[in-house]
């Protein structure tokens, strides 16, 4: 079994990770509407579909943050 710590900017990637996977099913429950000739969603989900892109941004984020500590080790 590894003990290894966790890097600088695995936090941050692991909830980027979550953040974008909210969006994505909120993405899917967004267009599923459209392609069922249901009702669509209010524009509050609409907007929820804007995670994906946060969620990116974070995990982002962590990996120029792992890059970083690790250029420091070094």
């Amino acid at each position: 079994m590894s003990t290894t710590p966790p890097g600088a900017g695995d936090r941050l990637v692991r909830i980027g990770a979550i953040v974008f996977f909210i969006g994505t099913l909120a993405t899917l429950a967004t267009v599923a509407p459209l392609f069922l000739g249901t009702r669509p969603l209010p524009p509050i989900a609409w907007s929820l579909c804007m995670l994906m892109g946060v969620g990116f941004l974070i995990a982002a984020a962590g990996v120029i943050r792992s890059v970083r500590a690790g250029a420091r080790e070094r």
